[in-house]
């Protein structure tokens, strides 16, 4: 069953993706709405998720709040560091912007739908109830997953085959995720760890990155209120889910 709803996942992915490459000529649009999905992933979904399962302080306080604040700072460095590398092997960036960062960035999100896979089978393991919630929450925000996965790799200029193959693989991912349920159980602890430090990640991507380039040229109205329908959205699902 797990699996069976896993690949519902893995069709809102594609979905998500494919969403996210047909809107090129508004592309300001496609990143502000982006954006607000990923702001509206980390502060309404991750974060949340990550305190209850390590809530426990670490000198005051709780571990998954720093392991947040750890992954916005290792994302910040992982970009520099990439950047000031090649700029030292004379390699030209994309308008300030680095490939590779946009490939790592998109791995991370095909960890995560891993992840979420995980989460489908061992609700499932719990009862069906707890697996029909869960899996709502996932398929329906696995369509953010595939518009985000397509458009970071896009924006860091990475060749669109290249988008297309992240993509898949975020499709694939969670349908894999689930399948390993049936030999592995992820710790509680672990699991709420991984989450905060995915959730640092996705605001730098968001607020350093994403969010700034589609105010860049088109500081329009609209915009903003795709940015603001993002983050609306994600309170939906989460809402429902609840």
């Amino acid at each position: 069953m797990a699996v069976f709803v896993a690949l519902g996942a893995f069709l809102m992915t594609l979905a998500g993706g494919w969403t996210a490459q047909r809107v090129t000529d508004r592309r300001h649009l496609v990143l502000g709405l982006a954006g607000g999905l990923m702001l509206g992933v980390v502060g309404l979904d991750l974060l949340p998720e990550a305190l209850k399962a390590a809530g426990e302080e670490v000198f005051g306080v709780p571990a998954a709040l720093l392991l947040f604040v750890t992954g916005f700072l290792l994302a910040h460095l992982v970009e520099r560091l990439l950047a000031a590398r090649q700029a030292s092997h004379g390699g030209e960036e994309n308008n300030g912007r680095v490939p590779e960062v946009g490939l790592t960035a998109a791995a991370a999100m095909v960890g995560h739908s891993a992840m979420d896979g995980v989460a489908i089978g061992a609700a499932f393991q719990v009862g069906d109830g707890m697996g029909a919630a869960v899996a709502l929450a996932v398929v329906a925000h696995d369509f953010a997953d595939g518009f985000n996965t397509y458009t970071i790799t896009s924006l860091y200029g990475n060749a669109r085959r290249k988008a297309l193959t992240m993509l898949f693989a975020d499709a694939v991912a969670p349908v894999a995720g689930a399948a390993c349920t049936a030999f592995v159980s992820i710790p509680e602890g672990l699991l709420g760890g991984y989450l905060g430090l995915f959730g640092g990640v996705l605001l730098y991507l968001a607020a350093a990155e994403i969010l700034p380039e589609a105010h860049h040229e088109h500081p329009a109205r609209s915009t903003l209120l795709c940015t603001v329908a993002g983050a609306a959205f994600i309170w939906l699902v989460v809402g429902l889910a609840g």
